[in-house]
């Protein structure tokens, strides 16, 4: 029996759940980002390119043809990421700082903060 209970409090732990939800929601922002970059952004660079799009990028050496454009849509789909989640998690990082540097007054922080100004006029 100890061997169950240890591992429903493992499972039911905070850390293991937040991870799950963290992992799923990762995966749905994923599909998100890989749709924005197959929809809006992969149009403007074959654009650019000239081509069909990232995934039709090739090269070719003695017959041997190496179709690097996958491998580029998923650096890109990779980029795009990581600076929408540096952004995310640099928004409630400032929001954190902002709770931690604005804690509640006492009274008598309060009072002793208008003795201090009083004084200093």
């Amino acid at each position: 029996m100890g061997f169950i209970k240890e591992f429903k409090e493992f499972a039911i732990k905070g850390d293991v759940v937040d991870l799950a939800i963290a992992v799923i929601i990762g995966a749905a922002f994923g599909k998100i980002v890989t749709a924005l970059t197959e929809s809006v952004l992969m149009p403007i660079v074959s654009l650019i390119l000239g081509k069909g799009g990232v995934e039709d990028v090739k090269f070719i050496v003695n017959e041997t043809v190496f179709p690097i454009g996958l491998l580029l849509q998923a650096i890109i789909d990779f980029i795009l990421i990581a600076l929408v989640l540096f952004l995310v998690i640099k928004g409630i990082n400032s929001m954190k700082r902002k709770k931690v540097d604005t804690p509640e007054q006492t009274l008598t922080e309060k009072l002793l903060i208008e003795i201090r100004d009083g004084l200093k006029k």
